[in-house]
């Protein structure tokens, strides 16, 4: 998950300006002006009522959070960007304070829409283990069957939940263009989002005028069947760059062999180790397992490739407290933003369903995440409802529409093959790959992202500027602030 969609929710942002109608029409758009306190600009907020089955157009309405922040430069043009987030599982409409002063909306309107399932009045929470009352459940499995059951009796009472999938959430968000008036729209999403986008290309391409799809995740990329690939892949790059790195090798040693040994470590049982509490300050407990720190290596390495032979060393050493104190302030963040009902309504049947014991057997072999991850799943979906999907939902999408595709080159979920797979089928795309990880951006990718919005196509666009950029360099001990003098 890129660090860019981290939310701030709305109502900590706007201030309603005019109270909105009493008596809102059974389907449709209602949006009202609300005032954006921290910069005292006004933007549109409102609901978009959609039939729950929208093939039945009958029974069980749903409403849907919609944001348009307004284009606020001189220059401004009608087609605005419509965003798309990550997860499965995050609303877009929680995202305002990021998009608020971003440069996207010099020229054009922002719109923000929780996508059925992530918020409105039919969010699908589930009450998971994990608080800060409890940090040790943090770095517990995510997919532990007991939970799911008891979120899916509650779900269950309230919202047919093979209504929840990808396809039939992107005729939603049509529905809501049409209503605000849009003939034409860019789309921008990253992860998730990016698959998201495909699906909206594949069903509405006459409406879309662009897309850039950051961190791509086409159909033929199974969640989670490539988790552990994915993440082995990264890691080998690091600890390859690290080796070639004088000043980090001559820092960490042979950290590829000591990584092997704290594996061999962590076989035998778990570890303790005291971190301090993300809130009040207090020092706690907690123990590390194999399957925790793997699981916690694979998500920092989406946002902190730098850092990451700094934590590994310092775990080798037998300080655990570094690496501990990230990987459960990754998972808190993702708990803290992600709708996992959702998440299970789409991966279960659009994902889930595909994976055989062949392709676990093949993707998991020798890498350090194993199986664990994808078997949990899995037996979660066992009893999870399946979203219905059209006949197409597992085909490549094939629209002549000018896509932009970025990759960054360490990334650990949505590394750069995945661009290149839905790059193939796309006749009208450029795929961009960056040395980032997890959701690319700069000064370079942004005048990248700008001419393409500009001009409307991705033909003759200058990428020249990625030559020049490198990642960043690694953490070295005599930049640790603990050894900082007081």
């Amino acid at each position: 998950m890129n660090a860019n969609f981290l939310p701030m929710m709305l109502a900590s942002v706007l201030c309603v300006l005019a109270p909105a109608q009493t008596i809102e029409p059974e389907i449709g758009l209602t949006m009202r002006d609300v005032l954006d306190s921290a910069n005292n600009t006004t933007v549109r907020a409102g609901t978009m009522r959609v039939w729950e089955d929208r093939a039945a157009r009958e029974g069980k309405i749903i409403s849907l959070d919609v944001i348009v922040l307004p284009a606020t430069g001189d220059k401004r043009v009608p087609d605005p960007v419509f965003v798309f987030t990550g997860g499965p599982g995050q609303s877009a409409a929680t995202t305002a304070s990021v998009w608020r002063n971003h440069w996207m909306r010099d020229q054009r309107d922002i719109v923000l829409i929780s996508q059925r399932g992530t918020g409105g009045d039919n969010r699908l929470s589930c009450d998971l283990p994990g608080s800060d009352d409890n940090l040790q459940c943090y770095l517990e499995p995510l997919f532990q069957e007991e939970p799911f059951r008891d979120c899916l009796e509650q779900l269950a009472k309230q919202f047919d939940l093979t209504q929840y999938g990808t396809a039939i959430a992107m005729d939603d968000i049509n529905d809501v263009r049409a209503a605000l008036g849009y003939e034409q729209i860019n789309l921008y999403g990253g992860s998730y989002g990016s698959r998201a986008e495909l699906e909206y290309i594949r069903r509405h391409p006459s409406t879309v005028r662009t897309a850039i799809l950051n961190s791509v995740a086409p159909v033929s990329f199974i969640n989670p069947l490539y988790h552990a690939w994915g993440a082995q892949h990264a890691l080998d790059m690091i600890l390859a760059d690290c080796a070639a790195d004088p000043a980090c090798a001559n820092a960490y040693g042979d950290l590829r062999a000591n990584f092997a040994e704290l594996q061999a470590r962590l076989e035998k049982g778990p570890v303790t180790t005291a971190v301090t509490h993300p809130q009040t300050g207090e020092r706690v407990t907690i123990a590390l397992d194999k399957e925790s720190f793997g699981e916690g290596l694979r998500v920092m390495m989406y946002f902190d490739r730098s850092q990451i032979p700094f934590l590994l060393h310092r775990a080798y050493q037998g300080d655990y407290t570094p690496f501990a104190e990230r990987a459960i302030q990754v998972s808190r963040g993702i708990r803290g933003i992600l709708s996992f009902g959702m998440l299970l309504c789409v991966t279960c049947a659009e994902d889930v369903d595909r994976i055989t014991e062949e392709m676990i057997v093949a993707e998991t072999a020798n890498t350090f995440l194993g199986d664990g991850r994808i078997r949990r799943q899995m037996a979660v979906c066992a009893f999870w409802p399946r979203s219905k999907l059209p006949a197409d939902a597992a085909d490549p999408v094939t629209r002549d529409v000018p896509v932009l595709l970025l990759s960054g080159r360490y990334d650990p979920v949505t590394p750069p093959r995945w661009g290149e797979e839905a790059a193939q089928h796309l006749p009208s795309s450029l795929h961009v790959v960056g040395p980032g990880s997890h959701g690319q951006s700069g000064g370079c990718i942004d005048s990248i992202m700008a001419e393409v919005l500009e001009r409307g196509t991705v033909d003759g666009i200058d990428v020249a500027c990625v030559e020049g950029l490198k990642p960043a360099a690694f953490r070295l001990p005599q930049n640790d602030p603990a050894n900082d003098p007081d």
